[in-house]
């Protein structure tokens, strides 16, 4: 730097005398941008904390309050319901946070910077007045001094081509001493200029150090609060976290069924059974068979081994011969195999232990629809039995209206029950070779219209 340099032999040094001060002045600037740079990441970081709390407000808007269906979640602290009230509590609190923290750094840390920033220009206003200035005065005076020595030269050439007569005023021995005076003048503010310059190195030092301690300052303010924000985010997912951990696994089922378990199913109670239920008209009279059991009917299939199928049947109050499977209710719907309308049949007188039926089967199943009148071969296990199925039986085909006589407990003939009066006892069937029940039926046939007639009698 030649405006620095002592050692020079030149008269009027090549070295531009403005290059130090004004590198002094570009560091400057160096050193205020580096400062707006921060204060610009600080900015950023104020406006993005202010979104996050914004963020935060539409987080918060996620948890639905009142919780839908909450009334199933108890109230009290400790399950679902105070784990989500914890969640919002902590959500407002870290939007609240994030506000506290743009406020902070727009009121803590930014001013530093911003002061920071002013010194750097004030420093540079007084790098422009002071070494900048005097710069300027050691060019001046350079070009003073250059101008007297190009007059020296101009004089000393014109002296030796006059042959020595020259005015005084050009006398070179006067442009000689005022070299000198020049030299002296630019000396003194050369040397001037570089005391400043020294002055103001020695003190850029000093001042780059305290433009990093103020940077040091901002980022450990910048740092307790963002830093802080970061610590605080980490505590409030945390008590989050601890608020879900310690509701104890049957906490809200617990409390549940302590509220509605009058609702519940009570696991101390047995299991229903079909017995105990009860039902509108269960036992209306309508309802029970006036005799119900196992009877055996003569197949209408000439290749039938047996001769005979098993089959349950039931004579109701409403005058029907129904004829099912089996008295099973529950493995299938119990719905008639057969159902002869007895008003409208002929009955024939047992022979025995068999007696005939002929009439029309309107049930809805298959067997109802194809077929007309059949006149349909049963035969009882005992000789009574078939003489109470055809009382029966002849008592329902008689009647015409609802079978009022028919309200005592409905009998069933296969009964193993010995009764005095009755004498019904459930014993194998016995079959005589070569009954015809159709000629028993031709014997006496008794329909719905006319009074039956006992076996045997002549009409």
């Amino acid at each position: 730097m030649g405006t620095i340099a002592s050692d020079s032999d030149e008269a009027v040094p090549r070295a531009d005398p403005k290059d130090t001060s004004e590198l002094l002045a570009e560091r400057l600037q160096a050193w205020k941008h580096a400062v707006g740079y921060l204060e610009a990441y600080v900015g950023a970081t104020e406006k993005l904390e202010r979104a996050h709390a914004k963020e935060y407000e539409k987080v918060l808007k996620t948890i639905a309050d009142p919780l839908k269906e909450g009334n199933h979640f108890d109230q009290s602290l400790g399950g679902i319901a105070g784990m989500f009230e914890n969640m919002r509590a902590n959500t407002q609190g870290l939007a609240n946070s994030h506000l506290e923290t743009e406020k902070n750094l727009k009121g803590s840390v930014l001013p530093i910077l911003d002061r920071l920033h002013k010194e750097i220009k004030n420093k540079s206003k007084e790098l422009a007045s002071g070494a900048a200035k005097g710069a300027k005065e050691v060019e001046k005076a350079r070009n003073n001094t250059q101008k007297h020595i190009e007059l020296l030269g101009t004089q000393v050439a014109g002296f030796e081509s006059a042959g020595g007569r020259i005015n005084a005023a050009d006398d070179p021995y006067i442009l000689h001493r005022g070299v000198f005076h020049r030299l002296n003048r630019q000396v003194l503010e050369e040397n001037n200029n570089r005391h400043d310059l020294l002055a103001v190195q020695h003190n850029f030092t000093a001042f780059e150090g305290h433009v990093i301690e103020v940077i040091q300052q901002a980022m450990e303010a910048f740092n307790q609060f963002v830093g802080g924000q970061a610590q605080n985010d980490q505590q409030i997912y945390a008590d989050i976290l601890a608020s879900a951990q310690r509701i104890p696994v049957d906490f809200e089922w617990t409390k549940f069924v302590e509220r509605s378990g009058s609702m519940l199913v009570d696991p101390a109670a047995g299991d229903r059974s079909v017995e105990s239920i009860t039902f509108p008209n269960q036992d209306h009279k309508s309802t029970q068979p006036l005799i119900e059991g196992t009877l055996e009917r003569k197949s209408r299939n000439k290749l039938s081994l047996g001769g005979y199928s098993t089959g349950y049947y039931v004579v109701t109050p409403s005058h029907y011969l129904h004829e099912f499977k089996d008295s099973d209710n529950f493995r299938k719907d119990p719905q008639p195999e057969l159902s002869i309308y007895l008003p409208d049949a002929v009955i024939g007188a047992p022979s025995g232990s068999k007696f005939n039926i002929k009439g029309k089967d309107v049930s809805k199943g298959l067997s109802g629809k194809l077929s007309g009148n059949a006149e349909i071969a049963f035969k009882a296990h005992t000789d009574a039995d078939a003489q109470k199925w055809f009382e029966v039986i002849r008592d329902a085909a008689g009647a015409t209206g609802p079978a009022e006589t028919y309200t005592s407990e409905p009998t069933t003939p296969i009964s193993p029950i010995v009764d005095e009066k009755k004498r019904i006892m459930s014993q194998p069937p016995v079959y005589e070779e070569g009954e015809s029940s159709a000629a028993s039926l031709q014997a006496s046939g008794v329909t719905g219209a006319e009074a039956p007639v006992a076996a045997g009698e002549k009409s």
